[in-house]
């Protein structure tokens, strides 16, 4: 049987084959793009990328596309935080060396927030530092701290895969405080996606953590940078810094 060709000179089949691969390679690709790389037409090149989207092998988004997202499911706090520890603790160790004495601050729910909280702790020299969290573990962290520092649980539903504080209830006192500085954990970093998180809860109590404090920190190990998520948390550009490692990606983080 003889394939149909397009504008090019590649059979259509093969051609959306050689897209496929294009698109899996990247963390997302423009329909001009792809119409410079193959010699097509931008409208054959989306209806090339609403083929393969029907198909269930590519993602399609506004102006291009971005490989499938494979299900990530949620796991526990205790199995995440015995994962890359080198790099959360360089990553705490700097996030901590950015606060001043009687700042007030947010820690985020997660293991590379808890790390923070740790590198906080060893920091002699803080004095009249006031935390604001929603996490039990990180507030038992602090436990030791005090009364150098103030520690204020929010309250709200426990949340027990990470021993995290959620609504209903849980982010009221956000919208009584003005805090410095708030240093949130997600689940995916990318360009054009935005900052996103792998469940609902957690990441509405971070949008009121966003809306609390001057200064917007993102603390993330590499393995986050180009990966997206299901909640949406916020565009990139909302963030003030992002504080990662080595092992992220650099095109992404260029692109970000």
């Amino acid at each position: 049987m003889e394939l149909s060709k397009g504008d090019g000179d590649i059979p259509v089949q093969m051609r959306r084959e050689h897209i496929l691969a294009f698109v899996q390679s990247r963390d997302f690709v423009r329909v001009s793009d792809l119409s410079a790389k193959f010699h097509v037409s931008e409208v054959t090149v989306r209806g090339d990328l609403d083929a393969l989207a029907e198909l269930g092998q590519i993602r399609r988004i506004r102006g291009g596309a971005m490989p499938k997202l494979l299900p990530h499911l949620e796991r526990p706090f205790e199995e995440v935080e015995t994962s890359r520890t080198a790099e959360k603790s360089i990553i705490g160790r700097l996030a901590a060396s950015l606060i001043a004495q009687g700042e007030t601050i947010i820690l985020d729910v997660g293991t590379t927030t808890t790390a923070v909280a740790r590198s906080l702790i060893i920091r002699d020299d803080l004095r009249d530092i006031v935390v604001f969290t929603n996490s039990l573990n990180i507030a038992l962290e602090l436990e030791v701290a005090i009364p150098r520092f103030t520690v204020v649980v929010t309250g709200g539903t426990l949340r027990p895969m990470q021993h995290s504080l959620v609504d209903p209830l849980g982010g009221l006192l956000f919208e009584r405080i003005n805090a410095h500085t708030v240093f949130l954990g997600c689940n995916g970093i990318h360009p054009h996606m935005g900052i996103t998180n792998i469940n609902l809860p957690e990441t509405e109590m971070k949008r009121r953590m966003l809306q609390a404090a001057k200064r917007r920190i993102l603390v993330a190990d590499g393995s986050k940078v180009g990966q997206v998520e299901l909640a949406y948390l916020c565009g990139v550009g909302e963030i003030d810094l992002l504080i990662t490692d080595s092992s992220a990606d650099p095109t992404v983080l260029a692109r970000s």
